[in-house]
């Protein structure tokens, strides 16, 4: 006997008790028998379960993002903290933001800006943003991210392509890279990784089950008899509960082509794909590369049935001796005004507005004023994010900074208040959401009671 995805869980069971995971427990022949989709579909609509589909795609800065270079501009401050950029009227009456982004300018109607985000650990680390929490001692390594909570929570949307995928590339510096874990939850839910490094040309070994061919796979016999012939143990970690799972989701993954058909850019429509500019896979240093069609991909990702997709972009820690913060700023901030707005362009022509919310952010802010070398060094105490999709109250922006941009004087905004939003617009109750670590102690997504933003919703 092979079972299809794995142990009871708490959530998602039908009327008789049985859960959807344990429903999918075949004897005899793989995937034969009475099994079928149709059966299924209707087994799942009698219960009354439904796959509800709501995604987010987390796109990441890494490096630390100038806000008030970007989106909280002070014209009227001195030059040694104003820098060299103008700012541009919006469509939105009285919300202005960088002349290097006159597409977004125009879509403001369909952003939201936060201007006023604190409590920035302050490491050049993806791991608060992934997280919604700063990275100690005490979680580090240990702490889910949004993605893992909600493939823990909500599941696949479809079993063929992950709840929780990444376009996260390996860096230089690896933290950089870190798409977020499953962390107590188990390998089971870390993200599907898409995209590999430098040192393999970018490539994911992820679409490759190691030691055995798609003709493999396809001899369902064979298949379920090498199964058959493996020796599970108990392992009270879950660690091979999560390999399970992986073997599992790569055997959906690799019998059917709708995750490689949602990477597979020659199925786009050119005149879509020409919108979002032209891809420069040259690593920028120690950060990513300046992948602009990976914000089509993500958007074919979630499409397809990804739940939240992470993704990093360039490098934007600019405060060096090599004084680069204007120089790479004029170079990196139109094609991020091309990328973003191509991205929501096409979620709105498609009508996922509604469900797909999207997150641009990086660690931490930029020193109003501008060093030795032409440059803004760290600045943890004050960082923007833009938000847009989910159907939030967009058109605005939220929060208000001090007249050097140094800290927040208005409506401050935490990550866990993002993250609250995020979960909120993802559909997840945080309410009844409790899971136990090794230890069996109860954690939650968030701390406390967290709300989210009240002035997207």
């Amino acid at each position: 006997m092979l079972t299809m995805f794995g142990r009871p869980h708490s959530r998602g069971g039908f009327c008789d008790g049985v859960n959807r995971r344990d429903f999918l427990t075949i004897g005899g022949t793989l995937l034969g028998g009475g099994l079928s989709l149709p059966n299924l579909l209707a087994a799942e609509d009698k219960s009354g379960i439904k796959n509800s589909h709501r995604s987010v795609i987390n796109i990441y800065l890494p490096g630390g993002p100038p806000h008030l270079d970007m989106w909280d501009l002070k014209p009227d401050a001195p030059v040694e903290v104003r820098g060299e950029f103008k700012p541009i009227q919006t469509s939105v009456p009285g919300v202005q933001i960088c002349e290097l982004f006159p597409r977004i300018a125009k879509m403001m109607d369909k952003f939201a800006i936060i201007r006023s985000l604190v409590g920035s650990s302050g490491d050049h680390d993806a791991y608060q943003c992934m997280t919604g929490r700063p990275r100690t001692p005490v979680n580090n390594g240990f702490w889910p991210s949004l993605g893992a909570w909600v493939s823990k929570v909500q599941g696949p949307a479809d079993r063929s392509v992950p709840a929780h995928c990444t376009l996260m590339y390996r860096t230089g510096e690896q933290r950089w890279g870190y798409p977020g874990d499953g962390g107590f939850l188990g390998l089971a839910h870390s993200p599907f990784r898409l995209v590999g490094g430098k040192e393999n040309g970018m490539k994911s070994d992820n679409l490759v089950l190691k030691g055995v061919t798609l003709e493999q796979l396809n001899d369902r016999t064979s298949l379920l008899s090498g199964f058959d012939d493996i020796n599970r143990k108990i392992d009270r970690t879950g660690v091979m509960d999560g390999m399970d799972s992986f073997n599992r989701q790569a055997f959906d993954i690799l019998t059917s082509s709708k995750l490689k058909d949602a990477i597979d850019l020659t199925k786009e429509k050119p005149e879509t794909l020409a919108r979002y500019g032209v891809d420069d896979p040259g690593f920028e240093r120690d950060g990513a590369p300046r992948m602009v069609r990976n914000f089509c991909i993500a958007r074919r990702l979630v499409e397809a049935g990804a739940r939240v997709v992470t993704m990093n972009f360039t490098r934007w820690d600019w405060h060096g001796s090599d004084g680069k913060n204007f120089v790479q700023a004029r170079k990196d901030f139109p094609l991020l005004d091309v990328a973003v707005t191509s991205l929501i362009e096409d979620i709105y022509d498609r009508g996922m507005d509604k469900d797909v919310s999207v997150i641009v952010w990086g660690e931490f802010g930029r020193t109003p004023r501008i060093n030795k070398d032409a440059s803004r060094d760290h600045w943890p105490q004050l960082s923007c994010a833009l938000m847009a999709g989910g159907g939030m109250k967009t058109g605005q922006a939220i929060g208000e900074s001090n007249h050097l941009a140094e800290r927040a004087t208005k409506r401050p905004v935490t990550h866990q208040e993002i993250f609250a939003t995020l979960y909120k617009n993802l559909g997840v109750d945080l309410n009844t959401v409790r899971e136990y670590d090794a230890n069996g102690r109860p954690h939650y997504p968030l701390d406390g009671d967290v709300q989210a933003i009240r002035e997207l919703s």
